[in-house]
């Protein structure tokens, strides 16, 4: 918080002496004589430590109740869980079912009493739900989560964290809860079938998730100036990925077959506009329908000729993961094959490197290299990676 801001160090006079105090969320503080280096010291230290506290004042840690802890975690975590680009990350959204839970079985009870089955009660909560077990695995350990952030602004006892660790996981065969089912790759007859229900867009990114490997969301925000085309395979670097936030880089590597998908798109766009425009794609769908309309093969037997044509919503300048995953399910619908998801097209580029090249050329075109690898070994690395990319496309 800058200086000018904050609040003052100020007097209360009276017949007895001037006593220094400061007002925080308009409750006055009061530190002792004014103008002494003691109250000064006070002032500072109360100051920082609320600032600290996100304008919060450390609490009784036997008095703060579990709804209190909730809000304020939540009020952290939109300011933590954001993306480069300012927006919120996903998974803020993954910790509102938990908060709610916890305040909606156990709000009003001091935070202290919260225990090892008040964890189980939950978890029990989530499985008559019928929720998948690791489903509920991630929702407690996002509850442990939120129990040691509350150690870490001293809201918590570390006991009381170390208590819910004594929880173990649910274990597969040995819990009712029920379990999912593994993502598999899609069937190349249940891809190709889709693509005369789809725009050019969506398919451009079908292809190019078959070929490079690359997550939905990062096709979704890929740029012109985010790919460099200097040399014979082009790097596609996202301006922001799904580990970013660990300060791990990504690359997706685009060989002759992904450039030629790619090549069309980047003609005639700012280096700053998103490749895949859902805006151009609706237009690109009403051009084509006006001229078969206009067809006289046509005889006005257009399908949806005589209905006007309105799109779900009104089109962004870019596609999401979720709109993205829409469009494929309606492709699905429409060529009356089962439904399936950008992210078993990941598993489709996967499996197929790995037949050809082995497991760890998969995990490097898909970006899953440890952190801790060493410079050389990096370097090794994607010279792979390239060598995969030419024989691929």
């Amino acid at each position: 918080m800058p200086l000018s801001t904050s609040p003052k160090y100020r007097c209360q006079k009276s017949p007895s002496g001037s006593r220094a105090f400061v007002e925080l969320n308009g409750v006055r503080h009061y530190l002792g004589e004014y103008d002494t280096e003691e109250s000064n010291q006070k002032y500072h230290t109360l100051l920082a430590e609320w600032t600290a506290g996100r304008k919060n004042l450390k609490v009784d840690q036997n008095e703060i109740t579990v709804v209190e802890l909730a809000a304020r975690f939540l009020e952290y975590a939109k300011g933590y869980y954001v993306k480069p680009d300012g927006t919120q990350a996903n998974e803020l959204a993954n910790f509102k079912p938990v908060l709610k839970q916890l305040k909606v079985m156990y709000g009003n009870i001091p935070v202290v009493d919260f225990g090892p089955m008040a964890l189980k009660a939950i978890r029990e909560t989530m499985i008559r739900d019928g929720r998948a077990r690791t489903y509920i695995n991630k929702q407690c350990s996002r509850i442990r989560l939120i129990f040691r952030w509350a150690v870490a602004e001293e809201l918590v006892a570390p006991t009381v964290y170390q208590a819910l660790l004594a929880v173990p996981g649910l274990k597969r065969g040995r819990t009712s809860a029920k379990e999912t089912v593994a993502v598999r790759p899609a069937p190349l007859l249940h891809i190709n079938v889709v693509q005369s229900c789809v725009s050019r867009q969506i398919w451009a990114m079908i292809q190019l998730q078959m070929l490079t490997g690359a997550r939905p969301g990062e096709l979704v925000i890929m740029r012109p100036v985010d790919i460099d085309t200097g040399g014979k395979i082009w790097f596609y670097r996202p301006i922001t990925h799904k580990t970013a936030y660990r300060e791990r880089p990504r690359t997706v590597y685009m060989g002759p077959k992904a450039q030629e998908i790619v090549r069309p798109f980047l003609a005639d766009r700012a280096v700053v506009d998103f490749l895949f425009s859902p805006q151009e794609a609706e237009i690109e769908r009403r051009t084509k329908l006006h001229e078969l309309r206009k067809s006289p093969k046509s005889c006005g037997n257009v399908p949806g000729s005589n209905r006007q044509i309105q799109p779900e919503l009104k089109p962004g300048v870019r596609y999401t993961v979720s709109s993205y995953r829409r469009a494929i399910e309606r492709a699905c619908v429409c060529a009356n094959v089962p439904l399936w998801t950008p992210g078993q097209l990941r598993h489709n580029a996967a499996t197929n490197v790995r037949k050809e090249f082995g497991l760890e050329a998969a995990q490097l075109l898909l970006g899953h290299a440890k952190a801790d690898v060493t410079q050389l070994y990096a370097e090794i690395n994607e010279l792979k990676a390239i060598e995969v990319a030419e024989k691929i496309g």
